[in-house]
């Protein structure tokens, strides 16, 4: 599997993906089902990673959600995520879908997480660089040849080293301590070194 971009940090993650027999079926899938510039990210990624590396091991089953952000300026809607969740469920009904568009977080964001407004952003990239925490900031595809692209605006190093540390872009020092309560990382993964928000 090659990657784009090059470098050992990518290829280091490429390198736990293609072990995965599971996680690169979901990739094909979310290519194959043609949603706008669609990437998988955040904590499936995550879960492989640091299981692998820090746990007891990755178990597709335990994975709470696989969240593939896309990017559709043509419709904003919050019917859009549910459209391109259920075209996902139907290419694979066993995997936990959650589409979100990344082109309309600004137009509920405020509402959901009860904070102030947040600007439109202009692409996945963008989307990605304000995820919760660093290491869950990264997201993958697959294209056509096979190829593994890398979207980490924040880098790869705390993914690929095991450390929760808040990412300040968007989430607030509350929402961080409440998702560091409830994702439990330090009893999940045991050699994870937790940065307190």
């Amino acid at each position: 599997m090659n990657t784009e971009p090059s470098g050992p940090r990518p290829a280091e993650l490429a390198e736990l993906i293609a072990a995965c027999p599971w996680l690169l079926g979901v990739l094909t899938v979310v290519r194959d089902a043609g949603l706008p510039d669609a990437w998988v990210g955040a904590g499936v990624l995550r879960d492989l990673v640091w299981g692998r590396r820090y746990g007891d091991g990755f178990d597709p089953r335990a994975v709470r959600d696989v969240d593939v952000a896309f990017f559709d300026l043509h419709d904003l809607g919050r019917s859009a995520d549910l459209a391109a969740t259920d075209l996902l469920r139907r290419h694979e009904p066993a995997v936990p879908w959650e589409a979100t568009n990344q082109a309309a977080v600004h137009t509920w964001y405020e509402s959901v997480f009860g904070t102030g407004p947040v600007g439109a952003l202009r692409s996945v990239a963008e989307a990605v660089a304000t995820w919760p925490e660093t290491a869950t900031s990264v997201a993958v595809r697959l294209d056509a040849a096979g190829t593994l692209h890398v979207c980490a605006p924040v880098g790869l190093d705390d993914l690929l080293d095991g450390v929760w540390r808040r990412n300040p872009r968007r989430v607030t020092v509350e929402q961080s301590r409440a998702r560091l309560a409830r994702h439990e990382p330090g009893r999940r993964w045991p050699g994870v070194r937790v940065v307190p928000p």
